[in-house]
């Protein structure tokens, strides 16, 4: 019987070359190139995902979601009025420290002027602590982080500055008042009524109320008083109240202001609660009626032809009442 002959394996693998296998199997030999279909296909996607990723970016930059690093020079501070009056020196230097600390922490919000000009909106102590910052290093806090927004017009920029000074800043009601004047005296709103019911629709009616009394007191003293922001409420209403009710009275403060020359809050406070008491105090003018109260807060006298409310509860939610009241009375007499 012929012996079979044995059988050794191939062994072409150490010699050269897998050998060239089909495409239609799903493999594909050592050394390879992928072929073009599938370059084209991966450079497609990429492409479309780069373009995603860069609308993503657009869109976040243009609704005020992404945080830019802007160069402090870049920002115009002034662009808008400012709802604060004065900064606290002492809170100022706590603010400073922890930027040098921490860094800064939260985002100033402005709005594009131009291209590499900005208008501050809201963020106005940070801007100025990293200015005073500034002079000290100028290569660490040379620049300052902002959101920029896209607002439409004038009041929603000024409505934008006071709504995030509302929560984050304890503001007076006379700074309150103040901006409301000031942004009718630019144009922004039609009247200072208009104003307060823009600027703080997030605020409950009876606060609204007192900031437009106190903007009688800002529309007379704005110019003579030195300390406005350490008046309180329980004095500022009667004071806005008084001036409403005797356009004299401004002539009469100011000049009462201006010889006492008070050089401290306290000091202008006194001056202002004396004027006020004297003018409560003032005989009545011969031939007009003696005030009578009718209900807490609200006095009425009346002449022929004349009728005159007083007190704490003339404020913006009566004067709006009775107007309507009377609009009410003419048309069904």
């Amino acid at each position: 019987m012929a012996k079979r002959k044995r059988l050794s394996p191939a062994a072409h693998a150490a010699e050269g070359p897998a050998p060239e296998t089909k495409a239609a199997l799903g493999w594909v030999g050592h050394g390879a190139r992928r072929a073009p279909i599938a370059d084209v296909s991966g450079d497609a996607a990429q492409q479309s995902a780069f373009e995603e990723v860069a609308e993503e970016l657009r869109r976040a930059r243009a609704e005020g979601r992404m945080v830019l690093r802007l160069p402090l020079t870049a920002v115009e501070a002034g662009h808008l009025v400012r709802d604060r009056i004065a900064a606290d020196a002492e809170e100022m230097e706590v603010l400073k420290d922890s930027l040098r600390d921490r860094g800064q922490q939260t985002p100033i919000e402005v709005v594009e002027l131009a291209p590499g000009r900005y208008g501050l909106i809201s963020g106005w102590r940070r801007l100025a602590a990293l200015e005073a910052l500034s002079t000290e290093n100028a290569e660490a806090f040379g620049t300052v982080q902002a959101l920029v927004r896209a607002l439409e017009g004038a009041a929603e920029a000024y409505r934008a500055m006071v709504e995030e000074n509302e929560i984050r800043a304890d503001l007076s009601f006379y700074e309150r008042a103040r901006i409301a004047v000031q942004a009718t005296e630019r144009g922004v709103y039609p009247d200072v009524r208009a104003a307060v019911r823009s600027l703080f629709a997030a605020a409950r009616a009876p606060k609204r109320s007192k900031i437009l009394t106190f903007t009688a007191l800002v529309e007379a003293l704005d110019a003579v008083l030195r300390f406005p922001t350490a008046i309180p409420e329980k004095l500022g209403l009667p004071l806005a109240t008084a001036l409403q009710a005797d356009p004299a009275f401004a002539r009469r403060l100011a000049q009462a202001l201006k010889a006492a020359d008070p050089q401290e809050a306290a000091a202008e406070r006194k001056v202002l609660e004396r004027v006020l008491k004297g003018q409560a105090s003032a005989p009545a003018t011969p031939g007009a009626a003696r005030p009578e109260s009718i209900a807490p807060g609200l006095a009425l006298s009346a002449t022929p032809g004349r009728v005159v409310l007083s007190g704490k509860a003339v404020d913006a939610a009566l004067l709006a009442d009775l107007r309507d009241w009377l609009a009410t009375r003419n048309e069904h007499p």
